[in-house]
């Protein structure tokens, strides 16, 4: 995936500025695509030279000008293509794993000290994705189908259920090294 798939694919639910496109990352795909705001609208930038997104503009009285971008029929044929790909599974890098392979080095108290940081900021991850606030499928938004609903929480789904089995297999590997460490 790209992000510019990620951003056609948001743009295709509705119209969004630069600023909303960041919020909407963060708080739906962001668990499994991170962006920082200066790679969303460079992004943002190419797609609309490539036409396969508009800019407009709306002045507002006293607030900022607002530019949203609207995905162009170029813009759904590209992210259609897409969908339609063959999905070519990226290699895996995971510097923490790295780190736990080769921990061995270290003394059982600063292996302890990596895992505990690790659960840390899983908890943290899992807690953000229990907190994203769901519809009721009867309120959903405009542009928003059952299906395409459906699956937008199928995606957070994944979310939470990758960070509990992280967080399992911490306890699991914790209670592996109390058996062998002091």
């Amino acid at each position: 995936m790209s992000l510019r798939h990620a951003i056609l694919g948001i743009l295709s639910i509705r119209p969004m500025s630069g600023y909303d496109l960041k919020k909407a990352v963060d708080g739906s795909v962001g668990h499994f695509w991170t962006a920082d705001r200066s790679q969303i609208y460079r992004t943002l930038s190419a797609l609309v030279d490539e036409g396969l997104a508009s800019r407009g503009t709306v002045v507002q009285e006293g607030r900022p000008t607002l530019h949203p971008h609207t995905v162009t029929d170029a813009g759904l044929a590209e992210l259609d293509r897409w969908l339609a790909s063959p999905l070519k599974t990226p290699p895996t890098r995971d510097a923490f794993l790295a780190r736990v392979f080769f921990a061995d080095r270290l003394p059982p108290e600063d292996i302890r000290a990596l895992l505990d940081a690790r659960r840390r900021e899983v908890a943290a991850e899992l807690a953000e994705l229990e907190a994203v606030e769901t519809p009721d499928p009867a309120d959903l938004p405009a542009g928003v189908t059952e299906l395409g609903y459906a699956l937008r929480l199928a995606a957070l789904d994944n979310g939470i259920a990758h960070a509990r089995a992280e967080l399992a297999w911490l306890d699991a590997t914790e209670r592996r090294l109390e058996r062998i460490t002091p």
